[in-house]
């Protein structure tokens, strides 16, 4: 199963180390990645995602805004009638993380996330939506 992953730094949190590890964890997995880079809007990201061509979109969010950013780069791609996953990594509290989901977050990975777990949960999210 060839995996195409957008993955994005949406807003205005510029620290894109794990983001960059990430991306390599992935294409070493034999994913192809798309990285969109720092300060992206959810309708870049979008846009970028669907003109990819990609199976699931990665967001990386330490900035505390995951609350409102990822659920707007899920609205962005249902607006442009994408059904794109999504998952975000970052830090997130615990608390968070059902109402992430509620609002069509597929997974969520917080620090010490394995890169086992991370490869194998988008590959069931990819295998689901196909």
């Amino acid at each position: 199963m060839n995996v195409r992953v957008l993955v994005a730094k949406v807003g205005l949190d510029g620290h894109d180390r794990g983001i960059k590890v990430v991306a390599r964890l992935l294409r070493d997995a034999g994913m192809e990645v798309v990285y969109t880079g720092l300060f992206q809007t959810p309708e870049t990201v979008a846009t970028a995602a669907i003109q990819e061509d990609v199976d699931v979109v990665g967001l990386s969010m330490l900035s505390g805004a995951h609350m409102t950013l990822a659920p707007l780069v899920v609205e962005a791609l249902r607006e442009r009638g994408s059904d794109i996953p999504v998952v975000l990594g970052g830090i997130v509290p615990p608390q968070d993380l059902d109402e992430l989901r509620e609002l069509g977050v597929a997974a969520v990975f917080g620090p010490g996330a394995s890169a086992e777990e991370i490869i194998s949960k988008i590959n069931g999210i990819v295998s689901h939506s196909r």
